[in-house]
């Protein structure tokens, strides 16, 4: 039976997962996790591919990463190769490593995104090894939490709660020990990321309807004629939403850059922002 496609992500963000041969563990001490962590850094690198976040269990790793180039499948092959060659020589054996091909879920959105972050970070909590995810040692969560290792991208995930680091890091702590089972987020009470999500949902409906009124569409905010009804869409949307320069930039499709600048000029001219 052919093997099945796999799906490429649009976002080029996926979650990865490895299990040992017959669920046998793939990591038998220390400087075995050591070498995989080297490894995953060393060929991402080489790949161009960010790690967004990774956990090492006994018999299986958990990795999320983000692919420049739509090739993970390149990627994880490296990987596999050099740490199973590795593992054959040093324990004198032969064969398979892990099981069958690499298992992979497509992040396409934040909520997901975040879910998995989490999920990953928690997976030593669930199987009972430590109480809360900072006290292991083989995950990235330190990373996030002191930015311990510059081969560990935190800010896409960070920025999701805050563009204040100190704030972004405290919602984090806070959302990685929610009690939670499923895989996606399931909020019991309102946290700012949600606060935030509603807050752009809103800022979307203002958004079309403006445009509506304007007779105009998102396109052509970005046509150069149009930027003086470019500027008053992102003035309107700032001083009744109060968003920040990246929900308008993500809302509109406007650049970043173009948005501080209308956010500076309503600065000298004591616009309330």
């Amino acid at each position: 039976m052919p093997r099945q496609a796999r799906i490429y992500s649009e976002t080029g963000i996926y979650h990865i997962m490895l299990r040992g041969n017959e669920k046998r563990k793939i990591f038998l001490d220390d400087e075995d996790r050591k070498r995989f962590v080297y490894t995953l850094f060393e060929k991402a690198s080489e790949e161009k591919s960010d790690i967004y976040a990774y956990c090492l269990m006994d018999n299986h790793v958990h990795l999320l990463l983000y692919e420049h180039s739509a090739n993970i499948a390149r990627l994880m092959k490296r990987i596999n190769v050099s740490f199973v060659y590795y593992f054959n020589k040093k324990y004198k054996r032969v064969g398979h490593l892990f099981q069958d091909r690499y298992k992979s879920e497509i992040v396409d959105n934040e909520y997901y995104l975040l879910a998995a972050v989490r999920y990953i970070h928690n997976n030593p909590v669930k199987a009972g090894i430590v109480s809360c995810p900072e006290q292991y040692w083989w995950s990235s969560y330190c990373d996030y939490i002191y930015k311990k290792r510059n081969e560990i991208i935190v800010d896409k995930v960070l920025n999701l709660f805050s563009e204040n680091n100190a704030e972004a890091i405290k919602q984090f702590i806070i959302f990685s020990n929610l009690d939670c089972d499923i895989e996606f987020i399931d909020f019991m009470e309102k946290s700012l990321y949600e606060i935030r999500l509603e807050q752009e949902r809103h800022a979307v409906e203002a958004l079309c309807s403006i445009l509506s009124c304007k007779g105009l569409c998102l396109e052509d905010l970005l046509k150069k004629e149009n930027c003086k009804q470019r500027n008053e869409v992102i003035i309107c949307l700032k001083k009744d939403f109060d968003l920040s320069a990246r929900q308008m930039a993500f809302i509109t499709n406007i650049g970043k850059g173009t948005v501080l600048k209308v956010y500076n000029e309503m600065v000298r001219e004591n616009r309330p922002l």
